[in-house]
């Protein structure tokens, strides 16, 4: 691909995969409120203009490796046949963690492999309209709990 006679880079591609991440989130965020809790989280799993495809929850260990706080697993080989959302337990009954933790690993389900930590960062700080650097630090205080 080239832009105006320039060759398109790697960093191209990253930079454009953020604004895109960002305007996501942000469009979300427009959608659902500036307080994005727990019920509001569950109606963006169920919105396909917000996560691309089904998704269900599960409070379980079983998939998770230690010190994980959640992972997605494909439910088949396509992703348009859903994911499953694995949650540590420890988390069921904190409501007001859940949307921090379930915002990270949407980035996950929409794109993918291509899809970075710093990525999922960034849409669920925009999602929660909090700072990049305060959203890490919450998740890590957050995973650091389950040791």
């Amino acid at each position: 691909m080239q832009d105006q006679g320039r060759q398109l880079t790697e960093e191209d591609a990253r930079e454009s995969l953020q604004n895109h991440i960002q305007v996501k989130a942000g469009e979300a965020r427009a959608k659902y409120g500036a307080d994005i809790g727990y019920a509001e989280i569950l109606e963006m799993l169920a919105d396909r203009e917000v996560v691309r495809y089904p998704v269900k929850t599960v409070f379980a260990c079983d998939a998770l490796q230690e010190g994980e706080f959640a992972f997605v697993q494909p439910i088949g080989t396509s992703p348009s046949e859903g994911f499953i959302l694995h949650i540590h337990p420890a988390f069921e009954n904190r409501k007001e963690d859940l949307p921090l933790l379930i915002a990270y690993q949407l980035v996950v389900i929409n794109y993918g492999d291509i899809a970075t930590g710093t990525d999922a960062e960034l849409f669920g700080a925009t999602l929660l309209g909090i700072e990049v650097d305060s959203y890490y630090e919450r998740l890590c205080t957050l995973t650091d709990s389950l040791s």
